[in-house]
């Protein structure tokens, strides 16, 4: 289910102390790609402030391109424990290139892997991206005032959906942390 995606890429959980690098993803998103991603226009004070709650509440996979944060999907706890919400948000020269589909199948993995029953996508009505998207992963569409509800049921965990998830999350801490020593070590 994974699409190659370019070779100077990676796609790896955020962690607690990169909230930052999410904050300053959902800032540089384009107008449309910012409306999309919260379903209508939201001011800089308010990204700031969705990011400080989503951590660490949330489960972020990032798509890293040469280090640099450029897309994100979010699997968001709602108020039962067997349902979350997903978010999507790409920047603009990424999108239509495979990134998104990268991303939902390790949200779903993670919503899996979390006894996850019932996952939600919610996006506009004129989202059609979102839409495709959603229909990729067998999502349920229903629409209803101006936007549509995506419902997606991940399969159960399994013992393999849990190394999976382990084996990802473990190369993607070591990437980070590479990373930033990289940053670290590299002259100004």
């Amino acid at each position: 289910m994974y699409d190659s995606l370019p070779t100077e890429s990676m796609i790896r959980k955020l962690w607690v102390g990169e909230a930052a690098l999410y904050c300053d993803h959902l800032l540089r998103l384009d107008p449309d790609s910012r409306r999309n991603r919260f379903g209508g226009a939201v001011s800089e004070d308010y990204v700031r402030a969705y990011v400080e709650r989503s951590f660490p509440r949330a489960v972020i996979h990032g798509f890293f391109i040469e280090g640099v944060l450029r897309g994100a999907a979010e699997l968001q706890p709602l108020s039962s424990p067997h349902d979350a919400e997903a978010g999507i948000s790409i920047e603009k020269p990424w999108q239509s290139h495979g990134v998104g589909s990268e991303l939902l199948a390790r949200t779903l993995l993670s919503a899996r892997n979390r006894s996850i029953k019932f996952l939600r996508m919610a996006c506009l009505a004129d989202n059609r991206r979102m839409q495709d998207l959603a229909r990729k992963f067998n999502a349920e569409l229903s629409f209803d005032f101006g936007g549509v509800v995506g419902e997606v049921t991940p399969a159960r965990a399994t013992a393999l959906s849990m190394m999976r998830e382990m084996l990802a999350d473990s190369h993607g801490l070591t990437t980070a942390m590479l990373d930033v020593q990289s940053r670290l070590l590299r002259p100004a």
